[in-house]
C-alpha cells in the first residue's frame, strides 16, 4: 500500500492524531480492517527490530483510527461534483469496497453488488469476529453509503442478475468476486459426514453469532464442540479454524502442515526482517491444552468412517522433501512405513483456493489464465472484454487484505483513465 509508516508514527509521538490520521488514509481506505486482520509485515521489518523492539506499527495505526472516529475526522464526507459515469463493482471485499471508495470520491456513481445478505465479503464471513467484529465493517459501509456508494445485498451477478443486463446499465464494471474455489482434499473416504471447508466452518459461526444476538445456539452451526479436530492447512484460514475451535470448546485440535518447521532462531537463509511464527489460535491451544497443535511434514492419506457414516478417524502419513533433479525444486513425499492413525470427529478442509468461480468468469465471457485468475496484461486491470475489469483475489491469486486493497485502488484509477481520459487519483 505504500503507507507512509513513518510519518504518521512521527505525527502521533508528537501529538498530532488529526494529521496522522489523513496521511494514513492517503494510502490506505481501510486502516480499520488492516490494524485488526493484517499480519503486520512492516511491523516485522521495523529497523528497531535489528537491536530490540519494532515499533508498534500495527497498535498504531489501530488507534489513529479508533481516535478518527471518536473525533469525527472520519466521518462521511460528501461528494461535491459528479461526473455522470455509472460504475457497477461486483463483490464487496476489500478490493471492491477499495476500487468503490477510490472511484466514487473522484465524482463518479457507484453500485456494489454483493451475493451475500451483508456486504464485507470474506471480511465477513470469512474471518471470525475476534479478529474483525463484524460491527467494524458495517460502520464503514455506512459511512460509504452516506457518502453515495449504493449496495445491492443479495444478488448474485452471473445468476440473479445478468452480465449482459448489468454492461447495458453501467459505463465500466470491475470484477472483485475474490478466489472462492476452496482446495480439496481428494483421499478415500472424503465423503464421510462431519468433514467440511474451512470457509463454510467459519461463515456458519458468523451467521450464527449475528441471528442470535452475538450467542450461539446449538444446531445453527457447525460446532466444534467436544470434539476432536483436525485442520488441513496452516495459513491465516487453517489458524483461525483452530482458534474458532478452541472457542467452541473443541475436546482436542490438530492441524497438519505439510512443510517442514520453521527454525526457532532465524537461521542463515532467513535474513530479517523475520515474521511470526505463530498466530493467536495456536497460542490459544498451547495455554489449554500444553501444546502446539501442529505436526509438520504430515498429510492424511485416509479418512475412516464410523456406521453412520460420520468420520470417526484419519490415516496420517509423515512427508519428507525431495528435489526434482531436473527443476531443482523441492516436492514433498511420503515417507514409506510411516502412516498412523488419529481419532476425529470433525475436519476443517483450509487447504487454499483455486481461483474464481467459472460461472461468473463465463457470464461475463472474461478470459482466465491456468490458474483460473481473470487474465489482463501484466500490471493492467482491463479484461479481454471492453469495459471490463478485474481485481483483487480473483486477479491475482488468494492474498493479503492490503494486496486487494491495492488492486482495488490501482484499477480504479485504470477505469477512471477509461472514463475520462486522465485521472487525478493520488493513489500512492
Amino acid at each position: 500500500l505504500h503507507n507512509l509508516v513513518p510519518e504518521w508514527n512521527d505525527l502521533i509521538y508528537h501529538g498530532n492524531w488529526e494529521e496522522a490520521y489523513y496521511r494514513l488514509k492517503k494510502t490506505n481506505n481501510f486502516p480499520e480492517f488492516t490494524s485488526r486482520v493484517c499480519p503486520a509485515l512492516c511491523e516485522a521489518a521495523c529497523t528497531c527490530g535489528l537491536n530490540g523492539d519494532a515499533v508498534s506499527t500495527k497498535a498504531n495505526e489501530y488507534g489513529i483510527i479508533e481516535n478518527a472516529y471518536e473525533k469525527g475526522y472520519a466521518a462521511a464526507k460528501q461528494v461535491k461534483v459528479r461526473t455522470g459515469k455509472k460504475v457497477a463493482v461486483v463483490g464487496s471485499g476489500p478490493s471492491g469496497l477499495a476500487a468503490a471508495d477510490m472511484l466514487n470520491r473522484r465524482g463518479h456513481s457507484v453500485t456494489v453488488f454483493e451475493r451475500e445478505d451483508k456486504a464485507g465479503g470474506l471480511l465477513r464471513y470469512g474471518i471470525p469476529n475476534m479478529k474483525l467484529e463484524k460491527q467494524i465493517i458495517d460502520r464503514k459501509i455506512r459511512v460509504m453509503e452516506e457518502e453515495g456508494i449504493t449496495f445491492v445485498t443479495g444478488c448474485d451477478v452471473g445468476k440473479d442478475k445478468k452480465a449482459a443486463e448489468l454492461l447495458q446499465e453501467y459505463d465500466r464494471a470491475i470484477l472483485c468476486c475474490g478466489a472462492s474455489n476452496p482446495r480439496d482434499i481428494k483421499v478415500p473416504g472424503r465423503e464421510a459426514k462431519g468433514i467440511y471447508f474451512a470457509v463454510d466452518f467459519l461463515k456458519s459461526t458468523t451467521k450464527a453469532l449475528w441471528a442470535n444476538q452475538m450467542q450461539l445456539k446449538d444446531g445453527e452451526y457447525i460446532s466444534a464442540k467436544g470434539k476432536n479436530v483436525m485442520v488441513i492447512g496452516g495459513g491465516d484460514t487453517g489458524n483461525d479454524c483452530v482458534g474458532t475451535s478452541m472457542r467452541h470448546g473443541a475436546k482436542s485440535v490438530l492441524q497438519l502442515e505439510m512443510l517442514p518447521k520453521a527454525p526457532d532462531e532465524r537461521a542463515l537463509d532467513n535474513p530479517w526482517p523475520e515474521g511470526p511464527k505463530t498466530d493467536y489460535g495456536q497460542q490459544e491451544a498451547i495455554a489449554v491444552f500444553g501444546n502446539d497443535p501442529r505436526v509438520y511434514q504430515t498429510t492424511v492419506k485416509e479418512f475412516q468412517k464410523d456406521k453412520g457414516g460420520n468420520v470417526c478417524k484419519a490415516v496420517l502419513v509423515k512427508l519428507m522433501p525431495k528435489k526434482d533433479e531436473k527443476t531443482g525444486r523441492l516436492a514433498m513425499e511420503e515417507v514409506a512405513g510411516s502412516e498412523y492413525t488419529v481419532d476425529v470427529d470433525l475436519v476443517l478442509i483450509a487447504a487454499g483456493f483455486l481461483g474464481s468461480e467459472n460461472y461468473v468468469t463465463k457470464a461475463f465471457g472474461v478470459d482466465v489464465d491456468g490458474r483460473t485468475n481473470v487474465a489482463t496484461s501484466p500490471g493492467a486491470y482491463g479484461t479481454n472484454v471492453p469495459n471490463v475489469f478485474a481485481a483483487g483475489d480473483m486477479h491475482r491469486g488468494q492474498s493479503l487484505v492490503v494486496w486487494a486493497i491495492r488492486e482495488g485502488r490501482e484499477a480504479a484509477q485504470e477505469v477512471d483513465v477509461s472514463l475520462m481520459g486522465y485521472t487525478n487519483m493520488n493513489i500512492q
